[in-house]
């Protein structure tokens, strides 16, 4: 029963990625001035895009194509931003926070999957991380925006933290859903102090000294 319990909780989070990041491809729909069919378009594509390539490169089903609820709710998350697009005052925040969210989520749901498949370590991490972001990615090139992994305060580092705190913690005792739990929280309070206080890595600096 409890076993039961907790693959639903995990479910249910791994949906909740799922829907975030369709609202936050809708909302740029939105700023893009698109039709319905666009803001259908980019939450599809940013919901399942980087699940997509993992599936497809662990040579899996693809987890839309086996469990087609989840383009519903692709479909469904996207439909009602359009139609309450304007509850959504500051739109950039809704985005750039969604996106956080489904980022982190994205990136521990990712990794897991990779580890149930009894990949390397370092292959669920990366797949963690492909998962995060390549939806956004996808996203962004469609409507022509500014990559989020562009902007300069952190973002693939806060994806690769999470996958990696939840690869650390998944060979030990620990209950699954709290590692799940925990992973997530480490990823996306990375990605919180980042947007707050601005925090970035080191960048290269590419003006060659006279």
């Amino acid at each position: 029963m409890f076993e039961q319990l907790v693959n639903q909780l995990i479910y249910i989070f791994s949906v909740s990625g799922v829907i975030v990041f369709s609202i936050s491809g809708a909302l740029i729909a939105a700023s893009k001035g698109m039709d319905i069919l666009g803001f259908v378009l980019m939450g599809a594509v940013t919901g399942v895009g980087g699940g997509t390539l993992r599936d497809l490169l662990l040579d899996i089903p693809v987890f839309w194509v086996q469990e087609p609820l989840t383009i519903y709710l692709c479909i469904g998350s996207s439909a009602l931003t359009y139609v309450a697009n304007k509850l959504f005052i500051k739109r950039d925040f809704w985005i750039v926070w969604m996106d956080a969210v489904g980022l982190s989520i994205f990136a521990v749901m990712g990794t897991q999957v990779a580890l149930i498949h009894e990949v390397p370590l370092i292959v669920a991490v990366v797949m963690g991380v492909m998962s995060a972001t390549f939806g956004g990615i996808m996203r962004d090139v469609l409507c022509a925006e500014t990559l989020m992994l562009m902007r300069p305060e952190m973002y693939i580092s806060c994806a690769l933290f999470a996958a990696v705190v939840y690869a650390g913690l998944y060979t030990t005792d620990i209950s699954n859903l709290f590692v799940i739990i925990i992973a997530f929280i480490a990823g996306f309070s990375l990605r919180a102090l980042a947007i707050i206080f601005k925090l970035k890595l080191p960048q290269f600096n590419n003006q060659h000294s006279e």
